[in-house]
Formats: structure tokens, sequence, C-alpha cells
């Protein structure tokens, strides 16, 4: 696996580009100089954990013949203060997930993809992170 990246502008707005071209924009924050243009490094740990677990639990939920209408997932994560490195010290996902899907087969899924499957959230809990998750079928 390849990444490249390259400076957008003259602050510290990024451009990310898979092996594939797919790209993905960057910024820091106006705080620390940046523009605001793009996800911050550390949300994109966020947002990567969740569309890792989010791949596995419909593909889980495909393979039990569960039909899904809707599905998102709310992440929060708060970070070690006044630390540097200020790694992830807790994060807390909300599966939301509507359709003909059995309740415990929605469970199931998100508990095998978070505990066993997801490679991001165990990189996550592997950096210290503790990691909590609930699902709702509406």
């Amino acid at each position: 696996m390849r990444i490249e990246l390259k400076r957008i502008d003259g602050a510290f707005h990024m451009e990310a580009t898979s092996e594939n071209g797919k790209t993905v924009e960057f910024d820091g924050s106006v705080k620390i100089g940046g523009g605001d243009k793009g996800v911050s490094p550390m949300q994109s740990l966020l947002m990567a954990m969740g569309a890792c677990s989010a791949i596995d639990v419909v593909m889980i939920l495909q393979k039990q013949k569960q039909e899904i209408v809707d599905f998102t997932i709310s992440i929060d994560g708060e970070r070690e203060p006044g630390k540097e490195p200020s790694l992830w010290k807790t994060i807390h996902a909300n599966f939301k997930i509507s359709g003909k899907v059995e309740l415990e087969k929605a469970i199931r899924a998100v508990e095998l993809s978070m505990e066993k499957y997801c490679s991001v959230a165990a990189t996550l809990r592997a950096a210290g992170a503790y990691i909590t998750y609930e699902t709702s079928v509406l």
C-alpha cells in the first residue's frame, strides 16, 4: 500500500492520494495557523474507524440476509489533555441501523466488527484508546 501526500498551499493544507487515485484533503485548524480546509489527521482516525467498522457490519448483515435501509455511525472521541502527542483517550461509537434488521443480529455484527475484525479499532485500542459502542435498530 502506498500513499502520496502533497502540500496544496502555504500553510497546512495537504492532499493525500491513494495508489488507486482516490484523494482526501487534510488541514490544520485556524488555531494553529491552518485554513480548516480539510479534516485533521486525528479526525481522520475516527472517520477511518467508522468506515472500517461500517464495511464489516454491512458485510456481516448482508450475509445474514438482513435488509439495511439506512446506516449511520456517530463517533465521539476525547484526547489526552496537555500531552504531546495527544492520543485518543476515549472513543464512543453509536451505530444506528434501519430496515428489516433483527436487533440481536445488528448487535452481534457490531460486536464482531469492533472486537475482532476492524483493524483501525484494534490499532487505536493498542495505542491506549478505550472504545465503547452501542447499537440501535430503528
